[in-house]
């Protein structure tokens, strides 16, 4: 497989689209709610157009949270995000009648990428059940060596197409488009934070999970003879 590197102005080109692509929806509805309000004398259709705004900005709202911790910076370089905070925006975007979520983690900061990686993590769950169901989130370990396993289950429960060598960094195609770019940058995430993302399914239920990555065997030998040399070379 041929690894796929984009410039900087191609990623954030790319994932300012899918951005964009989460949020005109919401936004507009929200356009179509006061174009109603300003044309309709019914108190009926008003009623309708200012739930209809309602919705769409609390929807647009929590696209924009989740995509600002997802996708964005959240904080200068190297902070924490309190897992707390990451629940919320997941939930915000997620939860509906459709989709439940369910969420088991430690009350902690855990490292930026780490946190990043879960929710893309969510965000590719979700594509796996396309009619719904239930995604259950767990976290555990310690903020620099934690373990996520993320639950998809639902009817027609999937892997999603492509979605591995995506996240490997080697689309099939060799190209990354608009359509591809989360799962591609979810890859960029795990190898930033170190770890490795596997995909299982069995029955009616896809498992994605996420662990410390093995440490390549050249370090492992590195470290090796770093304490043989320390030991003068009697390996005690």
């Amino acid at each position: 497989m041929t690894t796929v590197t984009l410039d900087a102005l191609d990623l954030s080109a790319l994932l300012c689209s899918r951005v964009c692509h989460d949020v005109i929806s919401p936004v507009g509805a929200i356009v179509n709610g006061l174009e109603v309000l300003e044309d309709e004398d019914s108190a009926e259709m008003r009623d309708f157009a200012l739930d209809l705004i309602r919705k769409s900005a609390k929807q647009a709202s929590a696209r924009l949270q989740f995509a600002r911790i997802a996708f964005g910076a959240a904080g200068s370089a190297g902070a924490s995000i309190d897992l707390a905070d990451a629940e919320n925006v997941a939930r915000g975007m997620f939860g509906d009648e459709k989709t439940k979520l369910t969420w088991t983690a430690p009350r902690a900061l855990f490292p930026k990428n780490k946190v990043k990686l879960v929710l893309n993590l969510v965000v590719i769950a979700v594509t796996a059940i396309p009619r719904g169901g239930v995604i259950d989130v767990s976290i555990t370990g310690e903020a620099e060596a934690p373990v996520f396993v993320l639950t998809a289950k639902g009817a027609y429960a999937r892997i999603p197409p492509h979605v591995e060598t995506l996240i490997a960094g080697a689309p099939e195609s060799g190209t990354v488009d608009a359509h591809a770019i989360q799962p591609f940058y979810a890859g960029l995430v795990a190898r930033a934070a170190q770890m490795d993302v596997r995909f299982s399914i069995e029955g009616d239920t896809v498992t994605i999970r996420a662990e410390p990555a093995a440490a390549p065997a050249e370090d492992v030998e590195d470290v090796q003879d770093s304490g043989d040399r320390h030991d003068g070379g009697n390996g005690i």
